[in-house]
């Protein structure tokens, strides 16, 4: 991925040093500190971008483990003349962290609370803490740092101070310049400087406050003049902090505090070393209206009046949201709880205090508010906390989700954050939208409108024709600003897109003032050039993650015929009314699988930590190669010829796609949809074919077809676990961990055992296809591999509590052996003999999937791949109709009970029972059924562990090369959890599950129809 160095009229930070440059760098770099220090193409390529539109090589990345490898990197590059450019978690919609510079990456190594002083509401924190992560720190105490972004499960700190974030409750709290104290950071000389109140200032502080003293009462009148009177004003540098213009003072008694000047410096002044911030008590109680609208106009003109009852929120949510919320199975019934039919428009109205009984009369008055503005009944009262949380989640991803439109129009983020006045918010929309139309476009809305700050995207096509509209569109916006007297740059700060209307907006006068700033501390333009000061033009084709055809070097697709079908994601959207062109259309020259992993818009809601799935690798290693993200990058790369011939199958990408263990996280809980589960898949599969099958590879894929032979003799392959060096030596020879036991074979499998230990609790097809045609209650019960071979119990025992609840049962299988849902195949890189597997299986099935008898599984892995995978192996109508009726036994018994047809007399719990979600459950929203199944048993209170993927994933945490990770993933939290309830039952219906929680916490852990059939009265 080298750049070839350009000529000297492109903008500093865009251009790579020479080579030799970069390579003494890194040699430097690994000899004199202890950080990882990467310079390869794909980490390179990794940090090339941000959540922005903008893609630029950096040098090289660096992740520093301690503060003297800062500094000595900082003292390196300045010897060096490299740039320096300080990242959090990447998550810029603007392109402050891309540059032809030294990334510094802050959020794997510099993440600690260093103080909190609960008297005085402060903390002091490192650059690379993330804001949830202070939040959950500071609970206990009380208190809570209040700049709530939207993005505060992955944005760190020292980002946040960068951009001056401000956050849906900023009419209460501020912006972030409001609530820090101080900063200590070190200038680009290698000056470690404290920045704080002017009475505490050292020498060197106290010289640059001097001097930016001066500047202030120099251009005094100009920025009378010229300066944003609106809160939401975070372009260019504070140079106010000695002569407010800001309608909310920085500091509440008019006092100057230095580190001001830094905060939406995005970078560029100095190295952040760490924050002090100031906090707020943690709201004890907090109400929520919805009101409905049934114009956009009628919510934008609306808000002007509800500001006025005192809300700490009023925030905008649009028809496009609401209908791409609707859409995702994670939001949908969250959403469906605040809308009034359907509106064109919500605005989210919170009200918080010390009681929730006070705030209720606030719920009536605005509710009696939108009667007298003519809208009665348009209020969806929202008094609680859980309901609460969910909507206020659905609003934070609102950002991402839209970016989950199909095909190359994406909304682009560059006008999103313009804020005005609020009466003139409904004109300045209205405006808006006609410059939108004139240009073949239309913009998806979401706004702080408490604040007159507008997320706007307008939908263009980067690669084609974007370019200019984008140009046309921003120009025409910035008269509309001028005209409402609002501020160009209101929430996400400048970077590369919008840089270049500094001058535009504060005048040359100030824009020299602002230069004069970057000069004092920072003279030889160390960090962060090209931002703030001399940056590109904001439609520089060249800069952009999808380069036009004019640009030096467009984006191209490479060739490639994918062996899955990822023919829905080519398509083309029209801009303005979202209309997709039919599958396959799309002119990708992959067949869709470059356009499906280019729906990563590099948000980083992979990096989050709280109870969801994503990303499990992530949580344990912290490298951005090991992260949804990451992956989708390197594979984009890949997939467009920007790391070289043949990197979409080459030992690199093998490398990054290494820890992805397919718990299908990402696909439900990634905002747009990125399934990396199944990205993997199709990458492995070419892969396996250029390079060849292991021995070990063969073992897992081919197991269900010789796995009826091998339980006849498991005697013999039992030796492995108990014969000492048996497990060594399997280690060396096929890979398998040593320290892991393998599944024990039985001969009495479910199909030996069946005659014997079932009896009469299963039917042949004809009598179940007879009792279904007559109304009755049957199922055909999927067998699948590892509980029919392994855990026959678990067959059995959902046998039997199907039978006692009333249902007719069938099995299908095969001459010799039985059917297998193609899992093992898809995990070792066999498509094609997935296919042959999952064909013969659904075309066993079809006939009963037609008469719409249900098929009910026990192994989430197998079963689900009915629902997933085999959609896309090319078998049409067919394949529909099994997903159709494919239910996992718990989500089955939860349908079955809701429509009054599922009775089962069980006896009352004799413990606590504590579940697991298999990944696959979450990500199908299986994990509620199981719940609600647990819950029949009388007295039965189970509690879910809050836990991301066990670290087994199939045969992954057997695997020699994967097993420390796999323990990590699973002392996350899961093994603590269950060591934690020592006289709870454990309830895991994933059989890899069972196995690392009896490896890992030496305790059993039972299917949910092993429970059930314990519990079932005899």
């Amino acid at each position: 991925m080298r750049i070839d160095p350009a000529s000297h009229m492109q903008p500093a930070g865009t251009v790579l040093p020479p080579n030799d440059t970069c390579e003494l760098l890194a040699r430097r770099l690994r000899t004199d500190t202890q950080g990882e220090v990467l310079f390869d193409d794909g980490s390179r390529g990794r940090y090339a971008t941000d959540a922005s539109i903008y893609q630029i090589t950096p040098v090289g990345a660096f992740v520093p483990t301690n503060e003297r490898d800062i500094a000595t990197a900082i003292d390196i590059a300045r010897d060096l003349k490299v740039p320096v450019l300080a990242r959090g978690g990447g998550t810029s919609q603007c392109g402050q962290t891309t540059g032809a510079a030294l990334v510094i990456d802050n959020s794997k190594h510099f993440r600690k609370v260093l103080e909190v002083n609960v008297e005085e509401g402060t903390a002091t924190v490192e650059p690379g803490l993330v804001l949830d992560h202070l939040n959950a720190q500071l609970k206990p105490h009380g208190l809570w740092y209040p700049v709530d972004v939207s993005t505060s499960a992955q944005a760190t700190l020292g980002g946040m101070a960068g951009n001056n974030s401000c956050g849906s409750r900023s009419i209460a709290y501020g912006n972030m310049v409001h609530n820090v104290l101080g900063a200590s950071a070190w200038l680009s000389s290698g000056e470690l400087v404290e920045f704080g109140p002017l009475g505490q200032l050292g020498a060197r502080a106290a010289g640059i406050a001097q001097f930016v003293h001066g500047l202030a009462q120099a251009h005094r009148d100009a920025m009378a003049q010229h300066w944003p009177k609106v809160m939401r004003r975070v372009a260019g540098y504070n140079l106010d902090i000695f002569d407010n213009q800001s309608e909310k003072p920085y500091t509440a008694d008019g006092s100057v505090n230095l580190a001001h000047l830094l905060i939406g410096a995005e970078g560029t002044l100095a190295y952040t070393r760490s924050l002090k911030l100031k906090l707020a008590p943690l709201p004890r109680a907090k109400v929520l209206g919805i009101v409905n609208f049934p114009t956009f106009h009628a919510a934008m003109d609306a808000a002007q009046h509800i500001v006025k009852l005192g809300p700490t929120a009023v925030e905008l949510v649009d028809r496009t949201m609401i209908e791409l919320s609707l859409a995702n199975p994670a939001f949908k019934p969250t959403v469906e709880t605040a809308l009034i039919g359907k509106p064109a428009a919500i605005l989210l109205v919170e009200f918080s205090g010390a009681d929730k009984a006070a705030l209720l009369p606030q719920l009536k008055r605005l509710v009696e508010l939108m009667g007298d503005l003519g809208l009665p009944g348009s209020v969806v009262e929202m008094p609680d906390d859980g309901r609460q949380k969910n909507l206020w989640e659905v609003r934070k991803a609102g950002l991402n989700i839209m970016m989950s439109l199909k095909g190359d129009g994406k909304p682009v983020s560059f006008i999103e954050d313009c804020a005005v006045p609020l009466e003139h918010l409904a004109e300045y929309t209205d405006a808006l939208t006609e410059v939108f139309a004139k240009y073949g476009s239309r913009g998806t809305w979401y706004a702080h409108a408490s604040v007159g700050t507008l997320h706007v995207r307008p939908i263009l096509d980067m690669r084609a024709d974007g370019a200019a509209k984008m140009r046309a569109i921003a120009e025409e916006a910035s008269a509309l600003v001028r005209k409402y007297k609002g501020a160009f740059s209101g929430e996400h700060g400048d970077g590369l897109c919008r840089g270049e209307w500094i001058e535009w907006q504060f005048g040359p006068a100030i824009n020299e003032a602002f230069r004069a700033i970057k000069q004092q501390l920072d003279p030889i333009g160390l960090f962060n050039p090209g931002k703030i000061i001399d940056p590109p033009r904001m439609d520089d084709g060249a800069l952009f993650r999808f380069a036009p055809p004019t640009a030096p070097r467009p984006y191209r697709r490479i060739e490639l015929k994918p062996v899955l079908d990822w023919s829905s994601w080519n398509v083309n959207a029209d801009p303005v009314t979202e209309v997709t062109t039919a599958p396959g259309t799309g002119g990708d020259s992959t067949g869709g699988l470059a356009k499906a992993v280019e729906m990563c818009n590099n948000n980083g809601h992979c990096r989050k930590f709280d109870a969801g799935t994503m990303c499990p690798s992530y949580r344990v290693t912290r490298d951005e190669q090991h992260l949804t993200r990451g992956r989708a990058n390197t594979l984009r790369l890949a997939l467009s010829g920007q790391l070289g011939a043949d990197a979409f199958t080459s030992e690199a990408m093998h490398d990054t796609m290494d820890l992805c263990v397919g718990c299908k996280g990402c696909k439900r809980d990634c905002p747009t949809g990125v399934d990396m589960a199944k990205m993997k898949v199709e990458f492995l599969d070419h892969y396996k074919k250029r390079h060849g099958h292991t021995l070990k590879d063969k073992l897992v894929a081919y197991m269900p077809d010789y796995a009826h032979r091998a339980s006849r003799m498991p005697w013999l392959l039992n030796l492995r676990n108990r014969v000492p060096g048996a497990a060594w030596l399997g280690e060396k020879m096929l890979g398998f961990s040593a320290k892991r036991s393998l599944p024990e074979w039985r001969t009495d499998t479910f199909w030996r055992a069946r005659d014997t230990v079932a009896a009469g609790l299963f039917s042949d097809q004809a009598s179940v296809l007879a009792a279904a045609a007559r109304g009755e209650k049957v199922a055909v019960l999927f067998v699948d591999t590892f509980n029919g071979t392994f855990e026959s119990e678990n067959v059995f025992s959902a046998a039997r509590v199907l039978h006692a609840a009333g249902y007719a049962l069938h099995t299908v299988e095969k001459g010799g052996g039985h059917h297998c849902c193609g899992r093992t195949f898809l995990a070792s890189g066999m498509v094609d003999e997935a296919k042959i597997r999952a064909g013969a299986l659904i075309d066993a099935l079809l006939p009963l999937a037609q008469a719409g008898v249900p098929i009910v599984g026990l192994e989430p892995s197998c079963l689900l791949t009915l629902r997933d995978e085999t959609l896309v192996m090319g078998f049409g109508d067919k394949a529909q109709a099994a997903a159709k009726q494919a239910l996992l036994f718990e989500e089955f018994i939860a349908r079955e009970r809701k429509a009054g047809r599922f009775e089962l007399a069980l006896k009352p719990a004799t413990a606590p029972i504590l579940l697991h979600g298999h990944c696959h459950q979450k990500a199908f929203g299986a994990v509620s059924p199981i719940m609600e199944v647990l819950k029949l048993i009388p007295g039965a209170e189970p509690e879910l562990i809050e836990s991301s993927c066990c670290g087994m994933a199939g045969s992954f945490g057997y695997e020699a090369s994967h097993f420390e990770v796999s323990m990590q993933m699973a002392e996350a939290s899961l093994l603590p959890a269950i060591r934690a309830r020592p006289d709870a039952i454990v309830v895991a219906d994933g059989t890899s599950c069972r196995h690392q929680i009896g490896d890992g916490a030496q305790r059993e852990a039972v299917h949910v129809a092993v429970l059930l059939a314990r519990h079932m009265m005899l």
